[in-house]
C-alpha cells in the first residue's frame, strides 16, 4: 500500500513544479521515468536479496530510502536534483517493495489460492493510491508541493516499525506451514543463493531469457506498465487539467480508479485459480485498449457520467493483469518464479518509464495528450497477441 502511494505521488506534483520552477513537462517526467526504470530494475535483485537477507531487512531499507528521497526533495532547485531524489532514491526504495515482493510472499506462504492471494496483495497498491492521492492533491493545491512531499516521508517512516516487528520471512518462523501445504511434510529448507544475490539474479535472468515464454511475458507486461503507471498514473491529472478540470477533482477520479481496481484485481485472482490465465490477459488488454482510445473525447472540465464510466471500467482492469502473469511465471519457472517475475516486472517499469517521458514530450510538442492515448490503445492490442502466444502448460523447472 505504502510503496504504491509513494510511487503515485509525482503524478499530482507535476503541475505545481512546472508552475514554480518553469521546468517543462518533459524535464519533470524524466525524473518519473528514472523512478519507474529503477523501480523495476531493482525488483529482481530485491527478490534475490530477500532470499539471502530476509524480507524484513530489504523492505525496511527500501522504506528508509523513500523517506530520505522524498524529504530531501523539498530543497531541490534544479531538474537533475529531482532526478536523483525522485528518480534514484525513491525508485530504488519502492523497487524493494514492488511486485517481486508479492511473488515472494505468495510463493513462501501459500500453496492453495495463490491466484486469489496475489490478487489481494496486488490490490493493496490501489489502496495506497486511495490513501495518498487525494491527500497529496489537496496539500499541493492548498499548501504547496513541499508539505505534500513531507507527508510521503512521514508515511514511509511510520511503516518501518511495522515491517520490523510484524513481517516474517517463512511460515516456520512462527511454527506453521504454508496455507494448503501438508503439515506432515518436511518444511522447506531456506537456502541462500550461491554466489550472492546479484549473481543469483543475473544467473536466473540468463536462464529465463533463453525461453520464448519469458520474452512474451516481459513484452506484454512492458505494455501493461506503459498503459497504466507510465501514462495514466503519471499524466491523467495534468491531462484532465488541460481540459479545464481542477487538479483535486482529477486526483479524486484517479483515486476512484483504485477503488474499483481493488475489486477488479481480487476478482482477477479468483478467476486466475479457475480460468486459463492467457485468456484472462487477452481480455484485459483488449478492454483496456478500447477504454484508452475513447478517453480523449470523454475528458472535460467536469466529472460527467461518461468520464465516470471510464473510471469504473478502467479501474476494474488497472492491475488485473498481475495475478495471471504471476501464475504463468510460476507455472513455467517453478521456485525461480519470484526472481523471474522480478525481471518481468522490470520490463513493466521500463515500459512505464518510456510512456511517462514519451507522453510528457508529446504534450510539450503537440499541446495535448491525444496521440499518447491512441498509441497506448494500439499497444494494448499488441499485448493481447503476445499473451495469446504464451504456451499454457509446462513442467516447472
Amino acid at each position: 500500500m505504502c510503496a504504491a502511494g509513494f510511487r503515485a505521488a509525482p503524478g499530482v506534483l507535476i503541475d505545481p513544479l512546472h508552475m514554480e520552477f518553469g521546468w517543462s513537462h518533459g524535464e519533470i517526467s524524466a525524473a518519473v521515468s528514472v523512478n519507474l526504470v529503477l523501480n523495476g530494475v531493482i525488483s529482481p535483485f530485491a527478490a534475490a536479496l530477500m532470499e539471502r537477507f530476509g524480507m524484513r531487512r530489504v523492505v525496511s531499507g527500501g522504506l528508509l530510502l523513500v523517506a530520505a528521497g522524498s524529504g530531501l526533495t523539498v530543497f531541490v532547485d534544479a531538474p537533475w536534483q529531482l532526478v536523483m531524489l525522485w528518480g534514484v532514491c525513491i525508485g530504488v526504495g519502492t523497487g524493494a517493495t514492488a511486485l517481486a515482493f508479492v511473488a515472494t510472499v505468495t510463493g513462501r506462504w501459500f500453496v492453495s489460492h495463490r491466484g486469489l492471494v496475489s490478487g489481494v496483495l496486488t490490490a493493496a497498491q490501489s489502496a495506497g493510491g486511495l490513501v495518498f492521492l487525494p491527500l497529496m492533491a489537496w496539500l499541493a493545491t492548498s499548501h504547496g508541493w513541499r508539505p505534500a512531499s513531507l507527508v510521503v516521508t512521514a508515511g514511509a517512516l511510520l511503516v518501518v516499525p511495522l515491517v520490523l516487528f510484524v513481517l516474517r520471512d517463512h511460515p516456520s518462523d512462527v511454527g506453521t506451514v504454508a496455507l494448503g501445504a501438508d503439515p506432515a511434510a518436511p518444511a522447506p529448507v531456506a537456502t541462500r543463493p550461491a554466489g550472492g544475490a546479484v549473481r543469483h539474479a543475473l544467473a536466473v535472468l540468463r536462464e529465463a531469457s533463453r525461453t520464448r515464454v519469458f520474452w512474451l511475458l516481459a513484452g506484454s507486461f512492458a505494455i501493461c506498465g506503459a498503459t497504466t503507471v507510465g501514462l495514466v498514473n503519471t499524466h491523467f491529472v495534468p491531462a484532465a487539467h488541460d481540459h479545464g478540470m481542477p487538479e483535486t477533482t482529477a486526483a479524486g477520479l484517479l483515486a476512484v480508479v483504485g477503488i474499483f481496481d481493488v475489486a477488479g484485481t481480487v476478482a482477477s485472482g479468483w478467476f486466475t485459480d479457475r480460468i486459463d490465465p492467457r485468456k484472462l490477459l487477452v481480455a484485459y488488454y483488449l478492454l483496456r485498449g478500447a477504454s484508452l482510445v475513447v478517453l480523449p473525447i470523454l475528458l472535460g472540465p467536469a466529472a460527467t457520467p461518461p468520464i465516470w464510466a471510464f473510471i469504473v471500467f478502467y479501474g476494474l482492469d488497472w492491475v488485473a493483469t498481475v495475478p495471471p502473469t504471476v501464475t504463468l511465471a510460476r507455472e513455467h519457472f517453478g521456485e525461480k518464479a519470484p526472481v523471474v517475475f522480478g525481471w518481468v516486472f522490470a520490463s513493466h517499469q521500463v515500459g512505464s518509464a518510456i510512456a511517462a517521458v514519451g507522453a510528457g514530450v508529446l504534450r510539450d510538442t503537440t499541446g495535448s495528450y491525444t496521440s499518447a492515448w491512441l498509441t497506448a490503445g494500439s499497444l494494448c492490442a499488441l499485448a493481447a497477441v503476445l499473451a495469446l502466444l504464451i504456451p499454457r502448460w509446462a513442467s516447472p523447472s
